[in-house]
């Protein structure tokens, strides 16, 4: 990662690096107690560097959240379609659907 190691970490860093850890312990390159010992670390860690530390010894995996590969994107569109379908559904609940014409006539 390019980012200094002085940089403050957000939240959304915090769940990058726990996403990428249980990937690796999935599979197999990390113990369930080294992970709950990193998923801590994770926790207490301030800075981008010490964020960094915990997976400096793990490889980078093709598809990992950090390159953002195809299942991110797959996500997204699926959270995308649902939302359409949402709103789609609450507004043939509030105007009635395109059935709400034929029903008036009978």
């Amino acid at each position: 990662m390019a980012q200094s190691v002085d940089v403050r970490a957000a939240d959304v860093d915090r769940e990058r690096v726990l996403a990428e850890l249980q990937q690796h312990t999935s599979a197999g390159r990390l113990s369930m107690d080294e992970f709950s010992e990193r998923a801590a670390a994770v926790y207490r860690s301030r800075t981008m560097g010490e964020l960094d530390a915990l997976t400096a010894d793990l490889p980078v995996e093709p598809n990992s959240p950090m390159d953002g590969g195809f299942s991110s994107h797959l996500w997204s569109a699926v959270l995308w379609i649902a939302l359409i379908v949402a709103i789609l559904g609450v507004a043939a609940m509030v105007y009635g659907g395109p059935l709400a014409a034929l029903r008036c006539s009978w």
